[in-house]
């Protein structure tokens, strides 16, 4: 082993790599270490990624663990990190220990960046690990940089490589489809391998969602065991990779999915994987879900600390049969109704093959003629003049085969030569890893704004997947498809944003299939799911809640299922609350509540948007779900209690409230009432003290528990 240990030296000192023995490298947040170190062969391990120490001066001691990011076609026996091909077809990758920096940020962030580099290749591999203190998430991402002089092949490309040592592991994953997004699936992690993964391209979060709960040791709940909540940022093709191996060691590696998507590398280039998110928690879920909602407000979704716009959208309402004259209408019932914002949907566009239907017109982005002869611009200032702002919904990287663009530019639509064509809604994708198709999409979205100013929202939305997948210009490089059509996607939105820096604009999917976060740095908020009916949105938000803050959650009253509309209301009360719904066919006392329910809801928006998130009673354990937010200070709360399933005379217990000051006193009244109803709680306008609320609790269900009711209660210290 000594004669073993002099060669790696030698070797090291030979390439030019210094390899420092012994060296802890720390990455750490308020109350979470990951710390790395490097072995006596150079290479770089993980030590611990738990609790923070309380004495520095034990990292030093730590056993040393697995390989911090393996590389491929060497000793190890397991999935590697990252395996690439040589330009003289080599396929191992050796990564050595170089150099170790860190750098502060004045986001409140340390970045730690870590190279290593292949002592017989060109190649450099540098790990990147950006901390932020306050909200202790890490965000995890390399660079692959190709030294050699001609083209290497990245067929595994990581962001993250994580080792955990437990007895066991119990993985919460989220699924579902078109209409039923997320839902919540837990599971035990026995030996073997379980992958979670999408292969859609588009809609790449449709029937797997990019996001996960690691239990470690037990299952967690929402206030006890430790768990990391992981989510990747990427609006595409992505892998989570679970490798329990024989000694019970797991591995969990996340990245960009390579199936299909052999990366070809040319001689001289970088390139960066997308940030691998997550989070520690010692505490249970509600922590870690809170450590993401700080984060992302402030770190990562667009004005994530700014206001957001109550709408009134006219799709249930209308669907593609409209004009001007019925739209001025709608804009009457927004400012009767007091929302801020009118969204005109899908049907506004086209000429030559006007959209009446979603057989034509997209690509064709021009306000059709017979519908609206004096444009956009003109709905602005009508809906300006009678106090509401406008929006408009496109989909801007989809075309109709029946359709102008589609006319003049057929090769700049993804098909395979020598097949049928494969439409799904009538509608392909367009080429975005073509930067000509690029530039269109972002003129397309430019022209709209800048020709249109006063325009209030967009409704970006992305209605299929790719499937019979080529491109025309990459010609003989089709496996960077997947990935260049995402890199030039974003290339879109750094340039819109930098045009056009805070106009609200909503992420949609044909539903919730784009949830990432690095779609979020442009976006002001996501569309969750098509379906709102509101007992299938309890559990979708509820699902939502555990990555995602409310004020990005978009959550509408809608004619969508038989409920009350109280209930609706109030479902839709715990994100960002909107309508879709005819407003002249509420009854007069449907239409005082819901003016009263949004004046509630923007009275209270602060704290439902910004404050932290308490999950009490989950619709997966019982019949019946129940929330609460509360603000930084603890001086107000709003909690949610929703009763789904309920059986008659089925027995509930009371539920006992968190995150508020035990030494404060609290009125505790309910809000939101259709005219005439009594409250629930059988001392409304009450006051207790914090204390007697977390440990005693409320009652939410004295007199009147029955199924698909709902209640909203303001908590106020005094």
């Amino acid at each position: 082993m000594k004669k073993y240990n002099i060669f790696i030296a030698l070797l090291l000192a030979c390439s030019g790599l210094q390899a420092q023995t012994n060296q802890r490298i720390v990455i750490e947040t308020n109350h979470t270490s990951l710390v790395l170190s490097v072995g006596k062969n150079g290479r770089v391990y993980q030590n611990y990624l738990s609790t923070k120490l309380a004495n520095a001066a034990d990292n030093n001691i730590l056993p040393q663990g697995k390989e911090a990011y393996i590389g491929g076609g060497m000793e190890d026996s397991f999935q590697p990190a990252i395996r690439i091909t040589h330009t003289d077809s080599n396929p191992s990758l050796e990564l050595l220990f170089v150099e170790q920096k860190t750098e502060q940020s004045t986001s409140g962030s340390t970045e730690t960046i870590v190279t290593l580099k292949d002592p017989k290749y060109p190649i450099t591999v540098k790990l990147h690990y950006q901390a932020y203190t306050k909200e202790d998430v890490i965000k995890s991402w390399t660079e692959i940089i190709n030294g050699e002089k001609g083209e290497i092949t990245l067929n595994d490309y990581a962001s993250s490589m994580l080792h955990f040592d437990a007895r066991e592991y119990w993985l919460t994953q989220y699924h579902g489809d078109w209409a039923a997004e997320m839902k919540m699936q837990e599971s035990k992690l026995t030996s073997g391998i379980k992958e979670i993964d999408s292969k859609l391209g588009t809609r790449a979060a449709m029937y797997q969602s990019p996001l996960f709960l690691l239990s470690l040791g037990k299952q967690s709940d929402e206030t006890s065991g430790e768990v990391i909540a992981g989510t990747l940022a990427w609006t595409g093709n992505f892998k989570f990779h679970f490798e329990t191996d024989q000694n019970n060691a797991l591995r969990v590696i996340s990245g960009i999915n390579p199936y299909a998507s052999a990366y070809k590398l040319a001689a001289g280039k970088t390139f960066t994987t997308p940030a691998f998110i997550f989070t520690y928690s010692a505490s249970g879920r509600g922590q870690a879900s809170r450590n993401l909602h700080s984060w992302a407000r402030n770190h990562d979704v667009m004005d994530g600390n700014k206001p957001r716009l109550v709408l009134l959208n006219n799709w249930e309402t209308t669907f593609f049969n409209f004009d001007e004259q019925k739209l001025s209408g709608l804009f009457d019932d927004a400012v009767n109704l007091g929302v801020d914002l009118f969204l005109l949907d899908d049907g506004w566009f086209g000429n030559k093959y006007p959209r009446s239907n979603d057989k034509a017109g997209l690509g064709d982005w021009q306000p059709t003629k017979t519908k609206l002869p004096n444009g956009i611009g003109n709905l602005i200032k009508q809906a300006e003049a009678k106090g509401t702002k406008f929006g408009i919904w496109i989909e801007p990287e989809m075309v109709n085969p029946k359709s102008e663009l589609y006319e003049k530019h057929p090769d700049w639509v993804l098909r395979l030569p020598n097949r049928a064509e494969n439409e799904q809604r009538n509608q392909m994708v367009l080429d975005l890893a073509n930067p000509a198709v690029a530039d269109f999409v972002y003129q397309t979205m430019d022209d709209l704004i800048s020709k249109n100013p006063g325009l209030g929202f967009i409704k970006w939305d992305c209605n299929r997947i790719m499937t019979n997948t080529w491109s025309p210009y990459l010609k003989d490089k089709q496996s960077n498809l997947y990935v260049d059509y995402v890199l030039n996607l974003y290339k879109v939105f750094t340039r819109l944003r930098a045009k056009h820096p805070h106009l609200p604009i909503m992420l949609c999917s044909g539903g919730g299939s784009r949830i990432d976060y690095e779609a979020l740095k442009y976006f002001t908020e996501f569309w969750a799911s098509d379906n709102t009916d509101p007992l299938e949105r309890v559990y979708m938000q509820w699902g939502y809640s555990n990555f995602y803050p409310a004020n990005v959650i978009a959550s509408h009253v809608t004619s969508w299922g038989k409920q009350p509309l109280k209930f609706r209301t109030d479902v839709a009360m715990m994100g960002k609350l909107g309508y879709d719904i005819d407003v002249k066919k509420m009854t007069p006392d449907e239409l005082t509540f819901s003016k009263l329910a949004i004046k509630n809801y923007k009275r209270l928006s602060n704290v439902i948007w910004y404050g932290d998130l308490y999950r009490l009673i989950s619709p997966y354990e019982e019949n019946r779900a129940v929330l609460m937010y509360v603000d930084s200070v603890k001086s107000k709360a709003v909690l949610f209690n929703y009763n789904l399933n309920i059986r008659e005379r089925e027995t509930v217990n009371r539920v006992k409230l968190a995150g508020l000051d035990a030494n404060k006193k609290y009125k505790v009244e309910e809000i939101n009432m259709m005219t005439g109803a009594k409250p629930i709680l059988p001392d409304n306008g009450r006051v207790y003290t914090g204390d007697f609320l977390m440990k005693v609790g409320l009652d939410l269900n004295s007199w009147h528990l029955k199924a698909l009711t709902s209640s909203i209660v303001e908590i106020t210290a005094q």
